[in-house]
């Protein structure tokens, strides 16, 4: 999934421009153990202009990074650039409140080189009296595991109630610690002034692919009727904009929304919280994935948009679409689907996030398993082990016609194609096949 390009530089540098990706990038950001958890914390906080308003500067940036290279420097100063923009997404018109409820969020950064990084945000009320501005605590990192950070969070934030001073030491022992295998536990030592020593366990789910994941939340605010009406326009890589008031909500909801996609990839503008600043660059005529707040609704309503799905998830309902989203998907394989999430809804069981995740996803999994899964066996090598996919031969072997039907067009988007062109360079020996 593409999110923002650099969405600094592309917002600053090139404004008429949406935030592009390299085509072919990765929603759920997997990267692999034994890494550092962050490179940088910063907290951002709101600075009043001459004019009144207020506008989000970074205050505190951990670690300082010295001694860079020139590409380097400029490289992190883009990133510096882009971070209070996705901190402070709902503009500048910001007043001292006694009272905030602290909120989680995150947004994903692509260089131009499509290296990624996720900032992680705890949008919070420093302790006091009197009125006060909120600040973010955001911790820019390449890995993708959102349960993780969101509890390295809830600690910065315990800390920050204490003093500032007490969250730079647990930080610090976070970045000397590597960063753990799937299903494996780190375990950091943190100080905590007249509490003593703290030890913080840190564990990674198992399954990778669904770490930046939370499946609930969108089960919570759409049956799943309106769930394969999403994934159906996903699949076929049209317009795709949610509404809700609350950041939380937006970043949760798109990253589920594009995980149904796995194995396939979102390859396209991919902003899980679009800035004010950016709102009139969104609508462009190219496929893109987006959240936006609720009170720019007139601004998304009034914006001539072709095959666009708009979903309110405050409601749980769709405001707009293109009229065919019952038929895309073939019957069968869609009363399955049905099946799979209200038996998941209605379980009174009660699952952890990680088996909703688990069964979720397997639900989805099965359903390119059942429409695409022959693609191997389609793949012709030659004798130099490259590969070349047989795309009529593929979908002629399909037996049932609703499936072909629904094949033929799913063949023809960016995803399948980033997909298979994968598999024609990995080819994988098989005994007695050539």
């Amino acid at each position: 999934a593409t999110e923002g390009k650099e969405e600094a530089s592309a917002a600053e540098n090139n404004p008429s421009r949406v935030p592009q990706g390299k085509p072919g990038e990765r929603s759920s950001v997997l990267y692999s153990a034994g890494q550092f958890f962050f490179e940088y914390l910063v907290v951002v906080s709101l600075k009043k202009m001459s004019d009144g308003h207020y506008e989000p500067k970074i205050t505190y940036q951990f670690p300082k990074r010295e001694n860079l290279l020139k590409g380097q420097k400029e490289e992190e100063e883009r990133l510096l650039q882009a971070i209070p923009l996705f901190c402070f997404p709902d503009g500048n018109n910001w007043a001292p409140v006694t009272e905030f409820t602290s909120e989680t969020f995150s947004f994903v950064l692509t260089n131009v080189d499509g290296s990624r990084k996720i900032g992680y945000c705890r949008r919070l009320l420093p302790s006091g009296r009197g009125v006060r501005l909120p600040e973010v605590f955001c911790i820019i990192s390449c890995l993708g595991c959102f349960g993780l950070f969101s509890k390295i969070l809830d600690e910065v934030e315990k800390r920050r109630q204490i003093s500032m001073a007490v969250i730079y030491p647990f930080m610090q022992g976070l970045r000397e610690s590597p960063f753990p295998a799937p299903g494996k536990t780190v375990t950091i030592k943190s100080f905590i002034p007249e509490s003593g020593t703290e030890l913080i366990k840190l564990t990674r789910p198992v399954d990778a692919h669904l770490e930046h994941v939370e499946f609930q939340a969108l089960l919570q605010r759409l049956s799943p009727h309106l769930i394969l009406h999403i994934f159906a326009s996903a699949v076929l890589e049209r317009r795709l904009i949610f509404l809700a008031e609350e950041l939380s909500v937006l970043s949760q909801c798109i990253h589920a929304v594009a995980a149904l996609l796995y194995p396939f990839t979102w390859a396209h503008t991919y902003i899980p919280v679009v800035p004010e600043c950016l709102l009139d660059t969104v609508c462009c005529p190219t496929p893109f994935m987006v959240g936006i707040q609720m009170r720019h609704l007139e601004r998304v309503l009034d914006q001539p948009m072709e095959e666009a799905l708009i979903v309110d998830l405050c409601e749980g309902k769709i405001l707009r679409a293109v009229g065919d989203e019952e038929e895309i998907l073939p019957i069968k394989l869609q009363n399955e689907m049905l099946t799979s999430l209200n038996r998941h809804n209605n379980n009174n069981n009660i699952h952890t996030s990680e088996q909703v995740n688990t069964l979720v996803s397997e639900a989805f999994v099965q359903f390119f398993v059942r429409t695409v899964g022959h693609y191997a066996s389609h793949i012709k090598w030659s004798k130099n082990g490259s590969g070349t996919f047989q795309e009529r031969a593929f979908c002629k072997a399909i037996a049932s016609k609703t499936n072909r039907k629904f094949v033929k067009k799913f063949v023809k988007t960016n995803m399948f194609s980033l997909f298979i062109e994968e598999a024609e360079k990995s080819r994988i020996p098989q005994e007695g096949k050539r």
